[in-house]
Order: C-alpha cells, then sequence, then structure tokens
C-alpha cells in the first residue's frame, strides 16, 4: 500500500512539475561544452525558456517526457518511499528499546533511495531525451529523434487513458470515499442519517479522525476498477472517431 501510495502521489504532482523538468533539461544543455559568450542563448532564464518553448514548439511541448515521467516517478517514489515505510512498519527503524535510531533511518532511506534511483535510470534518460527534443531554431544538446507512439496510434489513446485515470483517481476517490459511507450509514425512522449530516460534514469528520490518509482509503482498488473502464471509454471513443472521419470524407 505504501508503494502505491506514494507512487501516485509522485505521479499527481509530476502532472505540474513536468513542465519545469523540461525547462530545466533544456537550461542546463544549453552552451554543452562551450565557453560563455561562444554560442546563442535561446532561454536566457526560466520564464523565458517557458515563453519560447511555448512559443516555438508549442504549448503541449511544455508537457514532453509526460509519460516516461509518470512511470519513473511511480517507480522511484513508490520503491524508495515503499520501502522505508516497510522497513519503519517491520521496525527495523527502532533499537531493541524501542527507540528511533537515526543510523538505521538514515541507512534505510539511503538503500531506499539507492534501488529507486538504480531502477529509475533508463526511464530518466528516455525522459530526458524526450524533453530535450525541441525546433531547430531552439535546440539544444543532441537531438535524439525518439517517437513514443506513431501519430494517430491507439497507442496514444492508452497512454492518455492511463495518465488520465491517475489524475480522476486522485480527485474523486474522496468524494467515492464519502457517498460510500454516506450510503451505507444507520437512519432514524424518518430515513435520516445518523453518522453524518452530508457530504461537507461527512468530509470534515473523516479529515479529522482518520488524516488524508483517511480519505483516500481503497484507492487502489479505486485506480484498477477507474483506469481499465478509463482506459477502454477512451481507446473504444478514439477509434470510433477515427472510423467516422474515415469513412465519412
Amino acid at each position: 500500500m505504501d508503494f502505491l501510495m506514494s507512487g501516485l502521489a509522485a505521479c499527481g504532482a509530476c502532472l505540474f512539475t513536468n513542465p519545469l523538468e523540461v525547462v530545466k533539461t533544456r537550461m542546463q544543455l544549453q552552451g554543452e561544452l562551450q565557453a560563455p559568450g561562444t554560442y546563442q542563448r535561446h532561454y536566457r532564464n526560466v520564464f523565458h525558456a517557458f515563453i519560447t518553448i511555448g512559443k516555438v514548439d508549442g504549448l503541449a511541448a511544455l508537457q514532453k517526457g509526460l509519460a516516461p515521467a509518470l512511470l519513473y516517478q511511480f517507480l522511484m517514489n513508490g520503491i524508495r518511499l515503499g520501502t522505508y515505510g516497510l522497513a519503519e512498519a517491520g521496525g527495523y527503524l527502532h533499537t531493541a528499546e524501542g527507540n528511533l535510531s537515526p543510523a538505521r533511518s538514515a541507512a534505510a532511506g539511503a538503500m531506499a533511495g539507492v534501488m529507486g534511483a538504480y531502477l529509475g535510470s533508463p526511464i530518466y534518460m528516455v525522459k530526458t531525451h524526450l524533453q530535450a527534443q525541441a525546433a531547430s531554431e531552439i535546440a539544444v544538446g543532441h537531438q535524439y529523434k525518439h517517437q513514443v507512439f506513431p501519430p494517430q496510434s491507439w497507442k496514444v489513446a492508452l497512454a492518455a487513458a492511463m495518465v488520465s485515470g491517475i489524475v480522476v483517481v486522485l480527485a474523486m476517490t474522496p468524494f467515492d470515499v464519502v457517498s460510500t459511507r454516506l450510503y451505507n450509514q444507520p437512519t432514524d425512522t424518518q430515513g435520516k442519517g445518523l453518522m453524518y449530516r452530508g457530504m461537507l460534514d461527512a468530509l470534515l469528520q473523516t479529515a479529522r479522525t482518520e488524516g488524508i490518509f483517511g480519505m483516500y482509503k481503497g484507492i487502489g482498488a479505486s485506480y484498477f476498477r477507474l483506469g481499465p473502464h478509463t482506459v477502454l471509454s477512451l481507446f473504444f471513443w478514439d477509434q470510433l472517431r477515427i472510423l467516422y472521419y474515415t469513412y465519412t470524407k
């Protein structure tokens, strides 16, 4: 559960931070092995880089490499935090007297970090290659010609559906938990709920009593239920649109 929760949380954050990764990658490759002043600076600063990439490559370019970035975040953070969580749950971080051991905690954190970084390194390389791809007038560093999916491929819809499934589950699980509890609560003779006055009351009570993780109970089951549904829905929708436009032109 620690692996899944930490991996999904990292994926949710990655959707918002990936544009910064694109900018960071290009600024770090700019002027590679060239003396200052001997090369053209396409990106003067973070804000200029955002504007330049959006103007020349298009706004979608700010999310380049999103698919491997999500997979990298899920694996690296899932393994790193999940492994540390298992060590903590197993009592390996405490001494025989029950006190938290800084040395054991540091060792467990280092081991979990090394495992996550090692397994995620190949995916990070692919992510870097894709994020560096740019139009020739603002290209920096070596330009690999990777193409994750060919145009109009059914794999594009499949990947988009998998990503959207993560976003939907992160956004909707608290409301799903609340609706389940509202439907399941005992009622009086007039059918009025005895535990919650409504949706907002249920959200507040759950957050106060069980914490933020209480609002995400069952998130793994939710994703494995919603994920295939979202994938298949978007996949069939995309294929039906392609067939429609193919045979109506």
